[in-house]
């Protein structure tokens, strides 16, 4: 074949990747950037933590990598691995929640929207919890609500420090009252931590909103949040069209809630397993001296 015919052949063939959508890239190699649409090889947004090298954008993590990116290599032992939600209400709206809820468990591997468990950050122990949105959009219901009252619970037991990682659509409704009584639930074992003296650090992460926003999220002595991560309790929508006026530019995002007060600071993702290391030194150092207290809110 004439080396000209062979390049208008080349030219009229038709190349499609291998995911099996049209116009879509390859399942586990690469990757688009919602924040700066560049294409991104998946080996390299691994090594950086899972953040764009070009833009800074945090991709979303599962819960166990939440974990692993905290504490000592190895430390980490989880607890109460094997609480499930019960459906009291038989709740059905587009499908069934116990479908929702199975569905969740079989594409996870997990239990619930809670991983919880024992650790240490640089030495120091943890009684360390990460939501992981993939499972009913973290949305936080019996199950949640247990394993974080249990975790806190376990801090104050063995004189731990409480860290969570925190990205949540707010309580699972699916369960009713259930579901909104973890909202007290949650903040009265906080408190009690907090009159023992030990620290609770908390890490929001996008996005987080509802009754978890409401409750434990920001009861901690310490909140941090990731860049460009969006923090509230009512979305952007439902508060303009509540308020009957346009928000401002970057409303809900953790640099305009560090402007304002409501957050400590906004670490990069590389830099959080050294900054919550730092404030963990001082805090437990305080803490160390305080005796326990016991008792209800």
């Amino acid at each position: 074949m004439p080396i000209n015919d062979w390049f208008k052949q080349r030219e009229r063939r038709r190349y499609t990747v291998t995911s099996g959508v049209s116009g879509s890239l390859p399942d586990g190699v690469w990757r688009t950037c919602p924040g700066c649409r560049k294409t991104l090889y998946q080996g390299d947004v691994a090594r950086s933590h899972s953040v764009c090298p070009h833009c800074d954008h945090h991709f979303e993590l599962i819960a166990s990598d939440r974990i692993a990116l905290l504490v000592d290599e190895g430390s980490f032992a989880e607890i109460d691995a094997g609480l499930t939600s019960a459906d009291p209400l038989r709740f059905s709206a587009a499908k069934p929640y116990a479908q929702s809820v199975r569905a969740a468990r079989e594409s996870t591997g997990l239990s619930d929207a809670a991983v919880t468990g024992r650790a240490t950050i640089d030495g120091v122990p943890v009684a360390i919890g990460a939501l992981d949105f993939r499972f009913v959009g973290a949305s936080m219901g019996s199950v949640v609500g247990e394993k974080v009252t249990r975790l806190f619970e376990l801090a104050l037991e063995e004189r731990r420090a409480a860290v969570i990682v925190v990205a949540s659509g707010g309580a699972r409704m699916q369960e009713g009252m259930l579901s909104l009584m973890q909202m007290a639930k949650t903040a009265a074992a906080a408190e009690r931590l907090a009159r023992a003296g030990l620290p609770y650090v908390s890490i929001l992460v996008n996005p987080t909103y509802g009754g978890v926003t409401a409750s434990f999220a920001v009861l901690a002595d310490v909140i941090f949040a990731e860049p460009g991560a969006l923090v509230g309790f009512a979305g952007p929508r439902l508060v303009e069209q509540t308020i009957r006026r346009s928000l401002p530019k970057g409303f809900q995002s953790a640099e305009s809630l560090v402007e304002h007060g409501m957050i400590d600071g906004v670490v990069q993702r590389g830099e959080l397993r050294g900054r919550v290391a730092t404030v963990l030194g001082y805090l437990m150092a305080d803490a160390a001296g305080t005796p326990a207290v016991a008792g209800d809110v």
